[in-house]
């Protein structure tokens, strides 16, 4: 991959967008994962407004700081980088005292996980409309298009997505080209939706590289019937979670990069 070219399209795409479209610059919720930082650093690449928004909610204590390190550092190499902390937990809180009582709390576990990014998007839309700012998405390639990793109008509501064209790994090769914290670089990915540790790869049963095979051997028609051990359960993963994906993916302006810069 030309990283530094790659790089360059997708900040040029950003600035391009939202000049055609009027607005002032983006703005991006922070975790402290890897995907959002890529994201807001792109952002702020392009020289216009960047709001970063810290939003936790019931949220581990590595987390936290791995976000409020990554902004700190943000707005030390781009002046026109700001941030607001958003305590979204008492929100939250009092939305879920709100709704009615169920019999058992392990029915709702996963619709509290989407309710948190829903929260979320919420609050980033607040923002945008304030301050004329475009919620810019922080999918990636394999949650957006593969497994459909995301909350659809949670974090998959945005406005537009600059590294939905990149897998996983070209990410991490992006955010490390650009000197993100090494701290977020070793962290392993979260969505950050449980108040505890639990990974990506502990939620869907598979890591993102053997993710990125599977996506590679579904694009060359291959079918379960080719593969065996562990191979065929990644594929076999891989394969349930993109046809769910199939009926819940939004129309979305993505940025995509040129198959000779890859």
């Amino acid at each position: 991959m030309h990283t530094e070219k790659v790089i360059n399209h997708i900040v040029n795409w950003l600035k391009d967008y939202a000049t055609d479209a009027e607005m002032k610059g983006f703005v991006v919720g922070v975790s402290g994962g890897i995907d959002s930082a890529l994201t807001s650093t792109l952002c702020a690449m392009t020289g216009m407004e960047v709001l970063c928004l810290e939003m936790p909610i019931h949220q581990s204590k590595n987390q936290v700081t791995r976000a409020a390190n990554h902004i700190f550092w943000l707005k030390q190499q781009y002046p026109n980088v700001r941030s607001e902390w958003i305590d979204l937990t008492p929100v939250f809180d009092e939305l879920i005292e709100a709704f009615p009582d169920v019999e058992d709390e392990e029915d709702r576990l996963m619709s509290l996980a989407n309710t948190r990014a829903r929260v979320r998007m919420t609050s980033l839309y607040y923002f945008a409309a304030l301050k004329r700012l475009l919620v810019a998405g922080t999918g990636n390639k394999v949650e957006d298009f593969g497994v459909g990793f995301y909350t659809k109008y949670g974090d998959g509501g945005v406005d537009l997505s600059p590294i939905a064209d990149l897998l996983k790994t070209e990410v991490y090769a992006l955010a490390e080209h650009l000197g993100i914290n090494e701290e977020i670089l070793k962290a392993p990915p979260t969505d950050g939706l449980w108040g505890d540790d639990r990974t990506d790869e502990d939620q869907i049963g598979a890591s993102y590289p053997e993710l990125e095979w599977a996506m590679d051997m579904h694009s060359k028609g291959r079918t379960i019937d080719d593969f065996s051990g562990r191979e065929q359960e990644v594929f076999r993963i891989y394969k349930r979670y993109n046809t769910v994906n199939r009926h819940k993916m939004l129309p979305i302006p993505v940025c995509e990069i040129p198959s000779d810069l890859k």
